[in-house]
Order: C-alpha cells, then sequence, then structure tokens
C-alpha cells in the first residue's frame, strides 16, 4: 500500500490542464494567504448564542476557541465554529459561544497581536462544524520562475472549465501518516484509539479512494464529461441524480458547469452508478481492497462527491514581476491547493495544516 499512497494520495495526481510550466512560493508570510470564512447565513442578532466574527493571524483555530472559553468562563466543548482555519495565514471566521441567560463578556480582552474582534452579535443556535458557505482566498505566489506569461491564459482555461475536485495533500497529514494510520486501524479495528482521530484517518481513507477514482477519470479524459452510468450532482449541492437518458439536456448542462459527474466516497450501501463508470471505478480501486474492506468493516455509508470544481471568479493581478496575486471562492470542502496546482508547482512545505 506504502507505494500506491506514495503515487496517488499524495503528489502525482494528473492535472487536467496540462503539466504547469511555471514554479513559485506561497505563504512567504501570513499576509500571503488570506481566507475569508463565507458563513451563508446572517445571525438573528438574538438568542443565547454570542456569534464573534474575528481576524486571526499567525493563531489556530483551536487556539482561538479555547482563549474565548476561558474569557467567558464555559467549557470548551461550548465554543463552536464551521471550521479549521489555518495558523499561517491572515484568516476570518465566526465562532458561537453558548452564553444562556448570560451577559456578553469585555470581547475586547481577546485582542493582541494576532486576534482581532472585528463584531460579534447574538444568535439562537451554535455554531456547528460544516455550517458555512464557503470560503474566499486571496493567495500571492512569490518568486515566480519558468514560463509564467501564459498563467492568465490558463486562469481563463479553469474559469470555464474549472478543475478536478481533489482531496488536498494535506487531508492525509505529512507525508501520509493519516493514510498509514488509517492501514494500521483497519488492520486492528479494536485498537482503543480517540473518536476525533479515529474519524480523521477513515476520512483520509475515503478522500484517498476518491482521488484514485478522479485520477483514473482525468487520466482518461473523462472527468468533466458524460459516461454511461453516472450520477451527476448540482453545483453547491451535496445530492445527486441518475438521469434516466443521456440526452442532449444532460451534456448541455455539463458544459455548462450546472451539473457534474460524480465519484464514489466509499462505504457501504447502493453503488448508484452502473456500466461505464462503474466499470472505471472498478479499475481505478482494484489495488484497494484493504481500505475498501476497512470502511466498510467502519461503518461508513456510501456518498458521493463532484468530480469537478467550477471556480467561476478565480482572478489573476501581477503584483511585479516574480510574483501573481489570484483570488477565487470555494464551496465548504473544496481546496485551494486544488486550483492552485493547475497553475503553478509550488513548495509542499506551504499548504495549510488542515
Amino acid at each position: 500500500m506504502s507505494e500506491t499512497i506514495s503515487r496517488f494520495g499524495l503528489d502525482e495526481l494528473p492535472r487536467a490542464h496540462g503539466e504547469t510550466t511555471c514554479r513559485g512560493r506561497i505563504r512567504l508570510s501570513p499576509e500571503d494567504f488570506r481566507v475569508d470564512e463565507i458563513l451563508g447565513f446572517e445571525p438573528s442578532g438574538q438568542g443565547e448564542h454570542a456569534f464573534l466574527h474575528i481576524r486571526k493571524t499567525g493563531e489556530n483555530t483551536d487556539h482561538v476557541a479555547q482563549r474565548i472559553a476561558r474569557l467567558a468562563g464555559v467549557k470548551p466543548m461550548d465554543v463552536g465554529y464551521a471550521g479549521l482555519k489555518d495558523r499561517h495565514a491572515v484568516t476570518t471566521q465566526w465562532f458561537s459561544v453558548g452564553l444562556p441567560g448570560k451577559p456578553d463578556p469585555d470581547w475586547s480582552a481577546l485582542k493582541n497581536d494576532g486576534i482581532a474582534v472585528l463584531r460579534h452579535t447574538r444568535h439562537d443556535r451554535k455554531l456547528k462544524r460544516g455550517a458555512l458557505e464557503g470560503n474566499r482566498f486571496r493567495i500571492v505566489v512569490r518568486e515566480l520562475e519558468g514560463a509564467c506569461g501564459g498563467l492568465e491564459a490558463r486562469c481563463a482555461a479553469i474559469r470555464a472549465a474549472g478543475v478536478p475536485n481533489y482531496f488536498g495533500p494535506q487531508r492525509f497529514g505529512h507525508g501520509g501518516r493519516n493514510l498509514q494510520e488509517a492501514s494500521r486501524l483497519f488492520a486492528d479495528p479494536r485498537r482503543r484509539i480517540d473518536r476525533n482521530k479515529r474519524s480523521l484517518y477513515l476520512s483520509a481513507a475515503r478522500s484517498y479512494l476518491f482521488n484514485r477514482i478522479l485520477a483514473h477519470r482525468v487520466g482518461n479524459g473523462s472527468w468533466n464529461r458524460v459516461v454511461e452510468g453516472d450520477a451527476f450532482m448540482f453545483t453547491g449541492s451535496n445530492s445527486f441524480f441518475k438521469a434516466d437518458e443521456l440526452d442532449e439536456d444532460i451534456r448541455r448542462r455539463i458544459e455548462a458547469l450546472a451539473i457534474h459527474p460524480s465519484g464514489t466516497l466509499w462505504g457501504t450501501g447502493d453503488p448508484a452508478i452502473s456500466g461505464a463508470a462503474l466499470e472505471m471505478e472498478r479499475a481505478a480501486l482494484a489495488q484497494c481492497a484493504e481500505f475498501r474492506e476497512g470502511l466498510e468493516r467502519c461503518g461508513l455509508e456510501l456518498a458521493r462527491r463532484a468530480l469537478r470544481l467550477p471556480v467561476p471568479d478565480l482572478e489573476f493581478a501581477r503584483v511585479d514581476d516574480s510574483a501573481c496575486e489570484l483570488a477565487f471562492s470555494l464551496p465548504a470542502g473544496a481546496y485551494a491547493t486544488t486550483v492552485l496546482r493547475e497553475l503553478v508547482e509550488f513548495d509542499p512545505q506551504g499548504l495549510p495544516d488542515a
């Protein structure tokens, strides 16, 4: 399995827009990697939960949540957030704090060199993991080398066609560690393990299998095309459907980036696909019985993920002769690195932590 992980789990996934001709470095400073959370709803202004909109620099999400809990005099479990944001960046995100019948503390006491409270209000529900619409990225790539003159045209191609919706390498841990731990878990499923770590390792194994499926379809050019037996997903939705007939309307909607072919997130249940699409998935995962069977034994239920990631608002601007800035929005669960890798080669050490 180690050889397979090295090839398909991390840094050798095929690109849809051809090999890059340009190399650069990201995150040379936190200001070069900015992420703004898109919550997707407006807090009501009243309720038992304080909502804090925070900008952080050089701080990880868990550390900020712990500081909030201490200031508010609550347990860490009473502090909610929608997703982790990287420490080596400038990020904005929302936190919630359960304060039933209690007034707000002085939130300005949170302020330090790395934390600023932009806004605070109230809401009637705790902010839960995944309860966000997406993120807006603004990334500066510096020390550009190679044939970089085509970057703007490459951005235009990505706006028109999207990119493969790979899980980013950071999903798998440094050097694929999360996959190695998943392999250990499958070998001894009764081994006692922290619940959060167990979930992390199972998610890594599932993501790895999805990336193999997608890599197979990028390799044969079908990742953004209609294949007999496919199940399709709408842009911005986690639901999927099977078409009774692969007619011109389906092809038109695929070309318009309104719907997308989907790949399996492995687990038990109906495979939801058939024919040529099912045969491609079987071929892609033929050597992965350990992970397939392990995920099934652990009780995960089959789900699906779009093979294509639209990036309609991708913007490109030159900073100077050796740097450029990229700006784009992605839905929750998508990775900025999947967009970056279609444009430039970059040092893996510049990847976010999560």
